[in-house]
């Protein structure tokens, strides 16, 4: 059977959760004239991509649909949400099929997260709003594009109302975030993850040659995307060239040591290489990723839970609650596999334990439950902080466009 390359795009076209303690490239060196040859540009290849552009018609109709009198940052904000959601306006759809830059998810009326969310950027400073990109984990899961297994990654927008109150945006599908995984990026890093996603369209559609290009662009406006050097090794790897695909993989290790799609796509390479050895001692090195994994756990209780085997679902569901307490999907799982067993009591202890997860973790940004939450950062003592302070605006009760 032939053995599936791993890419990494953003909504979306950053890495399964690895959660590593150890080094699985210490034996690698690193060439410095690899390096040269991974990155050979001095300047920004694809200057006339502007993810955040707005043409003059998209700046016009919103001055118009806002009028002179903008109101509150507040009122802005919940206004752009029913500007782009709602069915009386843009009404924009999700679609995976190709990442966009601003002005072309407006005139295309649809876009993955990361398109939507350049929109939003966009229109937000265009309005005087602060605006920023933000990751956000999410559960892993695989999409098989042709000869490919493609895991996406989630990407929102989030911004300042005042010292003390933030907001956070989002425009996805049905998916799973990882809790506590939030963290804002530069305009450049989120440059670099618009390349990334074109390069794994490009891989996708069978055209490497175009990929290489946008994923080193992606890498040299952003040396530090793990994600993007992955993708640069299985484009090497595609053309045939396996030292710069093993050293592109080795490189996404030394950015980041827990990025387990690279450690996979090197068993690969190797056992492809004829390296039993290497192979076996990588696959050795991901065996201990998914035990300190708490969502390969979680999928692990899934899997056994729906085969019958209800005992075996039940320890993989409390491995991930010693891993991660503070999801409350965990204790869920946990309650269904205790009263399969017939054990009622433990299975109400568990629920008991997702609502109390659920009630102190308010604030944290669940998707396709609301789309924007203005947050109170005064109420916010830790990640799993009592008594958060949310006040939920749909855009359609506050916003009345001209």
């Amino acid at each position: 059977m032939k053995r599936k390359s791993r890419l990494v795009t953003w909504c979306c076209l950053l890495l399964l959760a690895g959660c590593a303690s150890v080094d699985p490239d210490a034996d690698y060196l690193l060439d410095p004239a690899l390096y040269a040859q991974a990155i050979d540009q001095s300047e920004d290849r694809f200057p006339e991509i502007a993810p955040l552009h707005l043409d003059e018609e998209i700046k016009h109709w919103l001055d118009a649909q806002l009028g002179p009198d903008r109101g509150s940052e507040a009122y802005r904000v919940s206004a752009l949400q029913e500007l782009l959601y709602g069915e009386s306006h843009l009404n924009i759809q999700y679609s995976d099929r190709k990442t966009h830059t601003a002005t072309e998810v407006f005139h295309a009326r649809q876009g993955n997260c990361l398109s939507v969310m350049n929109l939003y950027v966009a229109m937000a400073r265009h309005l005087g709003v602060d605006a920023r990109f933000q990751t956000v984990k999410v559960q892993p899961s695989w999409d098989r594009r042709g000869g490919l297994l493609v895991l996406s990654q989630h990407i929102n927008a989030t911004g300042r109302l005042a010292a003390r109150r933030h907001y956070v945006v989002d425009f996805t599908p049905e998916i799973a975030l990882q809790q506590l995984t939030e963290r804002t990026i530069s305009d450049s890093a989120a440059r670099a993850l618009h390349f990334n996603n074109l390069a794994v369209e490009a891989l996708v559609a069978g055209e490497t040659g175009q990929a290489l290009a946008y994923v080193k662009n992606a890498l040299f406006i952003d040396p530090a995307n793990s994600d993007a050097w992955n993708n640069l090794g299985t484009a090497y790897k595609l053309l045939g060239n396996l030292p710069m695909a093993e050293f592109s993989y080795h490189y996404a290790l030394r950015v980041d040591e827990g990025n387990a799609t690279a450690v996979s796509n090197l068993v690969k390479l190797y056992r492809k290489r004829g390296d039993e050895a290497l192979a076996r001692r990588y696959e050795r090195i991901i065996d201990g990723f998914n035990r300190r994994n708490p969502y390969f756990q979680y999928a692990q209780g899934q899997r056994a839970y729906r085969s019958g085997d209800f005992a075996g679902a039940r320890d993989h569901f409390q491995r991930a609650i010693r891993l991660k307490e503070h999801e409350p999907d965990f204790h869920l799982g946990l309650a269904s596999a205790h009263a399969q067993l017939g054990d009622f009591e433990r299975a109400q202890q568990a629920r008991d334990a997702a609502a109390r997860v659920l009630k102190s973790n308010e604030a944290i940004y669940r998707p396709s439950e609301r789309k924007l939450r203005i947050i109170d950062d005064d109420s916010i003592l830790h990640n799993a902080a009592q008594g958060f302070s949310i006040e939920v605006r749909s855009g359609i009760k506050t916003f009345r466009p001209r």
